[in-house]
């Protein structure tokens, strides 16, 4: 049995000052009397959960997919408890090869974030809106592969543009699957994405960038996302979108329809230098992550990092901004044994301090991150 004591819990009814206990894993009441770790002063929130995570820590699941584990041991620094692999536009044998190590599990030992599906953003996305992906690798959807990749087990989210040959059925055999859908990397006019998303097509990656932008004759698929009911992965980095269009989409998503993702790459937790994004050179500078045509090429953002920057841009509040990053991309993934501090649900935690800096992590009912006191 473990407790949590003196903290701003934040539970789906609202915060409250409480203790937190947890046994076997799982949450069990969110009052006690007994104590053990004393966080007064702090904020108790589920743990977060990211659904786009490219690598980090020098590593890139593209490039090398048995670098997922590496990686998933340095997210709870972070407060991510929860995540999903990224791999983008490559050949169809590094998607099997990224299915195959993610059916092997973690290594003996490991002590990490959880690894809760793929997510493959590509190779079914459109030629002109790549963005930093390589062009060499795109295909049109394909029935069989995407069988495949059903099969596997491995699979939670696939990022399709609506507009290509096949994306329909594709779509929908995936969506019966229980795989998400999402829209991106995609020029489709606004009839074309708003048919998609009120079909197989549930959420929208990355909204704004790499996408039909929104104008007030051809909303695109911008304006298609917003007036739908998908949700939407937002990058709150102050460079993939202004923090003008950040408070756009927060006044017609709000907390549950907004997703607060990292796109995080090799580069994360890093400094600035020569990094990979796939197969692509990508360099790291006070710009951010550009190839060499000067394209963004995902981010080195950090989750709690964009839960900040979310509360601090916008009118979210920090709970709001929490929410984004913990029971809304449950929602999506369909989990209903996390994302919120419920009795009974999984004892994913992270502890914020006054700052909002990651103070402790817990997965699982096991501290896996404690910052070390200041000298």
């Amino acid at each position: 049995m473990k407790t949590i004591r003196g903290g701003t819990v934040l539970t789906p009814s609202g915060p409250t000052t409480g203790h937190v206990h947890i046994a076997d894993g799982k949450l069990v009441s969110l009052v006690s009397d007994g104590s053990s770790i004393d966080v007064t002063d702090h904020t108790v929130s589920p743990g977060f959960i990211d659904i786009q995570v490219n690598g980090g820590w020098g590593h890139d699941f593209s490039a090398d997919p048995s670098t997922i584990w590496q990686v998933g041991q340095r997210l709870p620094e972070t407060g991510v408890t929860s995540f999903v692999p990224t791999i983008i536009t490559s050949p169809y044998e590094v998607y099997e090869e990224a299915a195959n190590l993610f059916n092997s599990g973690p290594p003996d030992g490991y002590v990490g974030a959880e690894a809760i599906g793929l997510h493959f953003e590509g190779p079914w996305i459109s030629p002109d809106w790549s963005g930093a992906h390589n062009p060499a690798h795109l295909r049109l959807p394909d029935i069989d592969v995407a069988q495949r990749w059903v099969a596997s087990g491995a699979v939670s989210m696939v990022t399709i543009a609506p507009e290509l040959e096949g994306a329909d059925d594709v779509a929908r055999l995936l969506a019966d699957a229980g795989v998400v859908v999402s829209a991106g990397h995609s020029g489709a006019d606004h009839q074309t994405a708003s048919t998609a998303l009120a079909g197989s097509w549930s959420a929208v990656t990355h909204l704004y960038n790499q996408m039909s932008p929104f104008n007030h004759r051809q909303p695109g698929m911008v304006g298609a996302a917003l007036t739908s009911n998908a949700l939407c992965g937002l990058i709150v980095d102050g460079l993939h979108s202004d923090p003008s269009a950040l408070q756009l989409a927060w006044n017609e998503l709000g907390p549950d329809r907004t997703i607060l993702i990292t796109d995080a790459m090799q580069a994360t937790g890093l400094g600035p230098g020569t990094y990979l994004l796939g197969d692509r050179e990508v360099v790291v500078g006070p710009e951010g992550p550009r190839t060499a045509e000067g394209r963004l090429a995902g981010s080195t953002l950090t989750m709690d990092k964009a839960v900040s920057n979310m509360a601090k841009w916008t009118t979210a509040s920090l709970e709001e901004a929490i929410v984004s990053a913990t029971a809304s991309p449950a929602d999506l993934l369909g989990l209903d044994d996390r994302g919120r501090l419920e009795k009974g649900l999984r004892g994913d935690l992270v502890i914020l301090d006054e700052d909002n800096l990651v103070a402790m992590t817990v997965v699982a009912g096991d501290i896996v991150f404690e910052r070390p006191p200041s000298p």
